[in-house]
């Protein structure tokens, strides 16, 4: 479902004299569906750089991300809008939603871009912030008032909401209680049972272990200094 061969990034900077900064190189390894694979390596490494180019934020300079038969490192940006509303979902640490849009509407939004009724998104968007242990009184407010943690679990939802064949999490149980993050590491668990290909980032140890079915040194791709 996922795949990556002889995947190489740098940077240029084009206000120190356009020097490049070689990130990834040679980067290789494939997620099956069902299984779940943890980025590791010293902080640095690059793991966020490389989840980053899978989604295709940021463009590969040689090789190919294949995600569901479509080469990232190639394709047209319709393409990637395209597999990103049907495909390859992606949890970050951070919510980023237009204002003044109630929360069980932003969490019902990818649901409702794959067609799903109304009735039926809302009802599953319910059934997540109920829980992930949003109050009831705050679902029909903008989740831009809300607390750092709270904020953090309706993006979960978000994220979790439509069944992506492929995601994307970036440290998902980061800050969150006990009872929030074994909700999140359920949820994680629920769509790997239901054959999602994942590729996660998690400094939480123990949640590593729980569910990532192997890691993947990334340090492993990191240019070695002459």
């Amino acid at each position: 479902m996922i795949e990556l061969t002889d995947v190489t990034k740098s940077f240029t900077l084009h206000n120190q004299g356009a020097a490049e900064i070689p990130v990834i190189t040679g980067a290789g390894f494939s997620v099956a569906p069902g299984e779940c694979v943890a980025l590791t390596g010293a902080s640095g490494a690059g793991k966020s750089t490389l989840m980053r180019m899978i989604y295709g934020n940021y463009l590969a300079q040689a090789g190919s991300i294949r995600v569901g038969g479509v080469d990232v490192a190639r394709a047209a940006p319709r393409e990637i809008l395209a597999l990103r509303r049907q495909t390859l979902g992606y949890v970050t640490q951070f919510l980023r939603v237009v204002p003044r849009v109630p929360t069980v509407e932003v969490v019902a939004e990818p649901l409702l871009e794959v067609g799903t009724p109304n009735e039926d998104a809302r009802l599953r968007a319910e059934e997540l912030l109920r829980r992930l242990n949003i109050p009831q009184r705050l679902w029909a407010l903008s989740p831009t008032t809300f607390s750092g943690g709270e904020q953090q679990r309706v993006n979960v939802a978000r994220g979790f909401a439509h069944q992506f064949p492929a995601m994307l999490l970036d440290e998902p149980t980061a800050s969150l209680d006990a009872e929030n993050r074994n909700t999140v590491l359920e949820l994680i668990e629920e769509a790997k049972a239901a054959g999602s290909a994942i590729v996660g980032i998690f400094h939480d140890a123990p949640a590593r272990d729980r569910v990532a079915d192997r890691e993947i040194d990334v340090g492993a791709f990191t240019p070695k200094a002459a």
